[in-house]
């Protein structure tokens, strides 16, 4: 490792200060100062000030040691590495407002598609990335078998053959499902993590994901955005694991997309129940947007939604309850008196 010879600098310090003395000797005369306007003096101390500054620093800058590989550019050092994109693909948009995710990993091309129910709206989506060489279709990936998520497997195989279905194990021609904290990778650079969540279904499963920048969780029908799913197949304890234990676990920054666009409504329940600055500001985001999914996070969710504050003093007077498990079963039954739309499940 080389380093500059510091007493070769020297003599330019000397001369800096040695000039510095002249000037500063015949500014002080009596003619100089007659011939020199104020200002023209301040502007030249400042100057001489200024230069003495610059060479110090260039000397300073000269004696570093100097490295044997050059310094990665601002650009460089400054950029985030993102793997992971994800296409939002609606469903029987105006009646069950169902999403389908195509998952993409950006260093390989790879993908997944998340709950592809209805062939004729996801199907082309994907075919057209696929022949156009975009991306290389790996695996469909279920949450839960409820028809509107897992009933389009079988044709979306016939479009796409021998990819492997990866959920619960009551899925349409499901192959394989993976057990609670399961790890798998899309690509190199996405890893997905099976959560098992029964409650909705016995065999719902969030999938939560994450690159070398980004968390995000597919909730199907156990999460939405401001709400939970009904509990068909399961009880309320069941949903208080799911919600307030597992996925609560998750980073806060963790961005929710669940199975269905159910904010407008959902919002006018956590409205009924609490009147809190978060619960004002997901309904005015709410009104003013059609689409909510990856807009929120699981820290914003424990901040509004209902079914995750049951430790809430206002959320337990609202329900007469005070234990958590009882709390919830008597938010489901608040909410299940509440009209919703046909099909709906929230």
């Amino acid at each position: 490792m080389r380093q500059q010879n510091v007493s070769s600098f020297k003599p330019w310090r000397a001369i800096c200060l040695s000039n510095a003395g002249k000037m500063w000797g015949s500014w002080g005369s009596s003619s100089s100062r007659q011939s020199f306007p104020i200002g023209y003096i301040d502007v030249m101390t400042s100057s001489l000030r200024y230069s003495c500054i610059y060479l110090s620093m260039y000397v300073i800058a000269l004696t570093r040691p100097s490295f044997a590989k050059p310094l990665k550019t601002l650009a460089a050092s400054l950029a985030v590495t993102r793997a992971m994109h994800i296409q939002s693909i609606p469903m029987w948009t105006g009646s069950s407002n169902n999403y389908a995710y195509l998952v993409r990993d950006d260093k390989t091309n790879d993908a997944v598609i998340i709950d592809p129910a209805n062939p004729p709206e996801v199907a082309p989506v994907v075919k057209e990335q696929v022949d156009a060489g975009k991306i290389n279709l790996t695996a469909i990936v279920n949450t839960h078998h409820h028809w509107d998520h897992a009933g389009g497997n079988k044709k979306m195989l016939a479009h796409f053959k021998d990819l492997p279905v990866i959920g619960g194990k009551d899925c349409e021609a499901v192959t394989r499902t993976p057990k609670h904290d399961e790890t798998f990778k899309i690509g190199s650079g996405i890893t997905v993590k099976a959560l098992h969540t029964p409650c909705h279904t016995q065999d719902s499963i969030c999938w939560f994901m994450e690159d070398d920048s980004e968390k995000v969780v597919f909730t199907g029908d156990t999460l939405f955005i401001g709400g939970c799913g009904r509990f068909f197949e399961g009880t309320p304890a069941e949903m208080h694991t799911a919600l307030n234990k597992t996925l609560s676990a998750l980073p806060n920054d963790t961005k929710v997309y669940p199975g269905h666009e159910y904010t407008k409504q959902n919002v006018k329940f956590l409205a009924s129940v609490l009147q809190t600055e978060p619960v004002k500001k997901l309904q005015t985001f709410a009104e003013n947007n059609e689409q909510t999914q990856g807009k929120f996070t699981i820290g914003d969710e424990k901040e509004y939604n209902v079914f995750m504050k049951l430790n809430d003093p206002t959320v337990q007077k609202a329900t007469g309850k005070t234990d958590a498990v009882d709390v919830m079963e008597a938010l489901r039954e608040m909410k299940n008196s509440m009209p919703a739309p046909e099909k709906a499940n929230l």
